[in-house]
């Protein structure tokens, strides 16, 4: 019998290790001796129907762009629904009319918000200042605390983990900073099997980098409240001894150089909670990965640095690659469980928003950093793999409408709930908005039209519609929603002229061409989706949770088919639907239908392995010059794969001959 199920028989079963005092020699599923002194740090629950004490004094935040953009929409959405208002009541409004117009209105408003606000961060960004709301200082100085790196780990590829542990290692090495750095896997693997697979592959790390940096290991017996639990579970044990911890995802990478400037700003700014950096996308191999990286690599920064520009000290936390103040976050971030079963009620799942809306409150700064060079992640590699990560994820947003009116919710904390939230729930607005409008398209092609009112009158009313605000919604409505796109280009023409880059503008408005393309064919499938994840929470529907997929597999035309043929179902109908109605009509809902009726082939084409054009055209600079800490992960994960494979071999693999072979 294993370790983990003498722990379980011990405990009466899994559920009494949810007992306050567990016996120490079964807390683990692991061996404890892979494990430092205890250094215990309290971290109590939170409540959130009660105003907390405040560490720091209240906090001004930027009013003036914070109004800037929220003034903004109000006033593009005013003009929006005017315009729409206009061309719907040529006669007078009925019912339906009003509700599409409403729900056309919200639709507008929230595309209007992100747009404004990457029009906010481009200014900044074009004029070569930076976003950063914090300080960041260079890596050149000392260091004086004790910092801790996480690896929350749930059947994550050991190889990969191990990969990036040990070139974070190496780099750190080299800057004469390691010493101040211990590394942490904290595992919530299940089974026994793959438990001793697991603790046996990070104790060779462990060994390997003693003389480099600490690396420890801790496999819980159980995994209550997921990641977050799994976080609680180490500050209690060992979070005392440590000012700062960085939290890495599966799939995470930072440089040493980053690390260190991340501890050095935590300790020239006492009163700094948490600084989010803002990874960039990379090592995508499939076309859809492509795609997500150029997107990500060339829009976000506008729209990162816009976030952090009306957002300042009361920013949000994204749940990796950020540098959180230990004592801050035990004191202020305890999460309680919410009442009542999944997915309202529960352990809080999107916890990272709620965390930093609780280190706010108590007065910590939460603080975004976008120009930090050396913060990577990469992207799942199917679309059948984004979207099952992405129900996980509508479902922890729409959980957080729970918090929104209670009164230990400050103001901004509540309006970043809200946001996350509205994310997911405007793809059902989006989606009635469409429904309704069909239904008012087959309303005027089957009714006649009425030339008299209800009142007596001797002339006829003639139905008039105004061609030009028809002309104008569309092109301003076309407008907010590729103008991200347009200053994300900007941007990149602008890099790339001061690179003096051959070919580089012509590569970046054919790179912005190509997936402003399969962005429109992926917004309708995304839609749906995300409309059937609302309405699944709704009625009571858990998501659970299950390993991520990160590496590309081979996926068939089949499976694709049969993933999508709901939404190719849909697709097919309203086509026919908008034939029968009219032929202008689907040229209008081209768009949708199209990617709707593709989708099973759009999944399965953008799974494999994009080609050499497509990948030229879709290249970013990251990938066109690879960051030296992605360069070693990638070599030290090659080497721990086949030092796995063959754990008996003796190789060319101790301290010295690693960095030698990274050095070549």
């Amino acid at each position: 019998m294993s370790a983990e199920d003498l722990a379980v028989d011990a405990a009466g079963g899994l559920e009494a290790a949810d007992e306050p005092s567990p016996q120490p020699a079964f807390h683990d599923a692991s061996d404890p001796s892979l494990l430092p002194a205890d250094a215990p740090l309290a971290m109590p629950p939170q409540s959130f129907s009660e105003r907390a004490s405040r560490i720091w004094p209240k906090r001004r935040g930027p009013s003036i762009p914070r109004t800037a953009v929220f003034l903004g929409a109000a006033l593009m959405t005013a003009a929006f629904a005017y315009e729409l208002y206009g061309v719907l009541s040529f006669v007078q409004m009925t019912p339906i009319q009003l509700l599409f117009l409403v729900l056309s209105t919200l639709t507008f408003a929230w595309i209007s918000i992100g747009t404004l606000s990457a029009a906010l961060g481009f200014l900044p960004l074009f004029a070569g200042e930076k976003a950063d709301t914090i300080d960041i200082p260079s890596a050149d100085g000392p260091i004086t605390s004790r910092t801790a790196l996480l690896f929350p780990v749930y059947h994550e590829d050991a190889a990969r983990i191990a990969g990036t542990i040990s070139a974070i290692a190496e780099e750190l090495a080299s800057l004469g900073k390691a010493q101040a750095f211990d590394v942490f896997v904290l595992s919530d693997t299940r089974g026994a099997e793959a438990g001793a697979e697991e603790e046996a592959a990070y104790a060779e790390l462990a060994r390997r980098l003693t003389d480099t940096i600490h690396v420890y290991y801790r496999r819980r017996i159980d995994n209550t409240a997921r990641k977050s639990g799994n976080i609680k579970d180490w500050i209690e044990r060992f979070g005392g001894a440590y000012e700062s911890f960085v939290i890495f995802d599966g799939d995470s990478i930072m440089s040493g150089v980053a690390l260190v400037r991340l501890v050095r700003a935590m300790e020239r700014d006492p009163s700094a909670g948490l600084i989010q950096t803002v990874p960039k996308l990379i090592g995508g191999h499939t076309l859809l990965q492509r795609l997500m990286q150029f997107a990500a690599n060339v829009y976000g920064p506008a729209t990162a640095a816009g976030l952090a520009f009306w957002s300042k000290d009361q920013g949000n936390y994204w749940g990796h690659n950020a540098i959180i103040r230990t004592a801050a976050f035990a004191g202020s971030a305890g999460l309680p469980s919410l009442p009542g079963p999944p997915p309202f009620g529960g352990h809080i799942m999107s916890h990272d928003f709620v965390e930093a809306m609780l280190l706010q409150r108590a007065g910590w700064g939460v603080h975004m950093a976008p120009s930090v060079e050396g913060s990577f992640e990469s992207m799942p590699p199917s679309l059948t793999d984004l979207i099952v990560r992405d129900r996980r994820w509508s479902q922890g947003n729409i959980q957080h409408l729970a918090l929104l009116f209670r009164t230990g919710v400050p103001a901004m904390g509540r309006l970043h709930l809200f946001m996350g939230a509205t994310s997911y729930i405007v793809s059902a607005v989006w989606a009635a908005s469409l429904a309704v409008g069909l239904v008012l398209a087959l309303q005027g092609q089957q009714l006649l039209p009425s030339y008299f009112t209800d009142s007596k009158t001797l002339f006829p009313i003639w139905p008039v519609i105004d061609p030009g605000a028809a002309m104008r919604l569309f092109l301003a409505t076309m407008a907010v929603v590729l103008l991200p796109k347009a200053l994300g280009l900007a941007l990149e023409m602008k890099r790339a002229r001061r690179a003096r880059e051959l070919f580089g503008i012509p590569r970046a408005v054919a790179g912005v061409a190509t997936e402003t393309v399969f962005s429109m064919l992926f917004a309708p499938i995304m839609m749906m989706t995300q409309t059937a994840s609302v309405l699944q929470i709704l009625v009571g529907r858990d998501a659970g949770w299950n390993a991520q997929r990160r590496e590309g597999a081979i996926m068939e035309l089949g499976e694709a088919i049969r993933f999508h043929w709901p939404h190719m179902l849909v697709g097919a109908v309203v086509t026919i639907v908008c034939w029968e109605t009219s032929p202008g009509l689907l040229v209008w809902m081209a768009p949708v239908v199209l990617g709707l009726a593709l989708s099973g082939p759009l999944n399965w084409y953008t799974s494999q392995e994009a080609g050499p054009a497509l990948t030229a055209v879709l290249s970013t600079s990251v990938d066109r010059a690879p960051a030296s800490i992605v360069v070693r992960t990638l070599r030290h994960e090659e080497m721990w794969r086949d030092r796995f494979a063959s754990p008996g071999r003796e190789s060319e693999t101790t301290p010295d001959a690693t960095r030698e072979l990274v050095a070549a």
